[in-house]
């Protein structure tokens, strides 16, 4: 029963998530879904990649934030200037199709080519849901340890590219790049890999040179 019951939420968000997916394509709209766990880097990489495509002047970026509670990231998003929503999920571990639908009207869509979805730091339940975005893109720092991909392969299975952060502090650690990046590999052959620093900015142009040859044409 349990198991039918979670396979009920999840058609009832597909349907929702495919309902957003016809709204972002009406808009020209490349969205992102950012995933990974608490501390990985998540909120500092995105306010240096908004940060950097408002000064390369290809794309013009937004953002949802998604957390358990507070503000405070959206409030660090908007000070990049950029429109930014924050989903407040109130214990749920996940953003849902329904509660990114309940903030479009609150984004200029018109006014944007490219959206970043923050969801809440997890890199379990989020995996499983779709919230129409184009892809998801999950997160792995080199503090959590490299074993991440093979304890954790549902998410990078699901996800079309996989961004290493934290890449300054790779020699205060014991964090295998060849191990995670084998493991990556095996949950799914064909991730597209990064590894940024988004401190130093190592690594940052070939990830914005990825955002941006996926953003529809207007």
């Amino acid at each position: 029963m349990r198991v039918k019951v979670f396979q009920d939420i999840l058609d009832a968000n597909d349907r929702l998530a495919e309902m957003n997916r016809a709204v972002f394509a009406e808009h020209h709209l490349l969205v992102l879904n950012l995933i990974g766990s608490p501390g990985c880097g998540k909120t500092t990489l995105l306010e240096k990649t908004l940060a950097s495509l408002l000064a390369r002047k290809k794309l013009r970026p937004g953002a949802v934030e998604g957390d358990l509670e507070t503000s405070r990231d959206a409030e660090r998003i908007a000070r990049c200037g950029v429109p930014a929503v924050q989903i407040n999920t109130q214990g749920a571990c996940h953003l849902d199709a329904a509660m990114i639908q309940s903030v479009l009207p609150a984004l200029p869509l018109n006014e944007l080519d490219v959206l970043f979805i923050e969801n809440v730091g997890n890199l379990v339940c989020p995996a499983d849901y779709d919230l129409g975005e184009t892809c998801k893109v999950v997160l792995l720092s080199v503090t959590e340890g490299d074993d991440k991909p093979a304890k954790y392969p549902y998410i990078f299975r699901k996800a079309r590219a996989a961004v290493v952060t934290k890449m300054d502090l790779l020699q205060h650690t014991d964090f295998a790049l060849d191990a995670a990046s084998r493991d990556m590999r095996i949950a799914k052959p064909d991730i597209v890999a990064f590894q940024v620093s988004a401190r130093t900015g190592e690594g940052m142009d070939r990830w914005l040179e990825w955002i941006e040859s996926l953003a529809p044409r207007k």
